[in-house]
C-alpha cells in the first residue's frame, strides 16, 4: 500500500482508538489532528512509529510530543478560532500545523534553522497560510507578534522565563509541562485582570528544553 494510505490509516486509528476513547472530548481537536499528517514531520526512518503514543526525538533537544499529551494540552488551552497562538520550540512544525487548524494565527518559534526549513516546507505543502515560523530566542518569546491568547511549549520546563507573562493577552492561557524534582505535570497559567493564576492539570512527561532549567528561570 502507498505510504499516504498507511499514514492516513494510522492517523485515523490514533484519533479514534488512542485519543477519543481516552481523554480527548473536543471534536475540533480531533479533526485538526486528522487533517495533519504527523508522519511528514519526522525523518523518513521514523515514519513507521510516528503515531505511537510516545515522544519522538527529532534532535538532541527537540521532540514530537506524544499524541495523548499533546491532545490533552490542546484541549486544556481551549483555543478559539479567533485566537493568536505562540508555539514555542515548534521544531519541524507539526504542532504549528495542528494549531493552525484551530486558531486564527499561529507563530512558531524555533532556534534550529534546519528544523525551521522543514517546518516551512511542510506548512507550504499543506497550504497553511495562517501560520509563520520565526527564528529567535525561545526564552524571549516573540513580543513583536503578541500579545497572545495562548502560548504552548513543546517540551518541559523547570520554571518559566519572565518574558512570557508580558506576552499573554487578557484572558490568555499558557499551557506547559512543568518539571519540579521528580514531579512532572501539565500546568495551565491564565491571565485574568492582570493576575496570572496557576492550575495543575495532569501528569505528563517530556524532556526539559535547553535553557529552561531552574538556574535560568523566573517564577510567575
Amino acid at each position: 500500500m502507498p505510504d499516504k494510505y498507511s499514514g492516513e490509516t494510522a492517523r485515523i486509528n490514533m484519533v479514534n482508538n488512542q485519543l477519543l476513547t481516552n481523554k480527548l472530548k473536543d471534536d475540533r481537536i480531533a479533526q485538526a489532528l486528522l487533517s495533519v499528517p504527523r508522519e511528514n514531520f519526522v525523518p523518513k526512518s521514523l515514519r513507521g512509529v510516528a503515531y505511537l503514543d510516545e515522544d519522538i526525538a527529532l534532535s538532541s533537544d527537540r521532540i514530537l510530543m506524544e499524541p495523548m499529551a499533546f491532545a490533552r494540552i490542546l484541549q486544556a488551552a481551549e483555543i478559539a478560532s479567533t485566537d493568536i497562538v505562540l508555539d514555542i520550540a515548534c521544531a519541524t512544525g507539526y504542532s504549528t500545523a495542528v494549531l493552525a487548524q484551530l486558531a486564527a494565527t499561529v507563530v512558531g518559534l524555533e532556534t534550529d534553522e534546519a528544523a525551521v526549513a522543514v517546518a516551512e516546507e511542510q506548512l507550504a505543502a499543506l497550504q497553511i497560510d495562517n501560520a509563520a515560523i520565526v527564528v529567535g530566542d525561545l526564552k524571549a518569546g516573540c513580543e513583536e507578534q503578541g500579545p497572545y491568547d495562548c502560548i504552548l511549549i513543546n517540551g518541559a520546563v523547570e520554571v518559566l522565563p519572565a518574558a512570557y507573562a508580558s506576552q499573554l493577552a487578557e484572558g490568555g492561557r499558557l499551557v506547559i509541562i512543568e518539571r519540579k524534582g521528580r514531579s512532572s505535570q501539565a500546568v495551565l497559567y491564565a491571565n485574568r485582570d492582570g493576575l496570572v493564576s496557576r492550575r495543575e492539570l495532569f501528569d505528563a512527561m517530556a524532556p526539559i528544553l535547553s535553557g529552561f532549567q531552574a538556574a535560568n528561570s523566573f517564577q510567575f
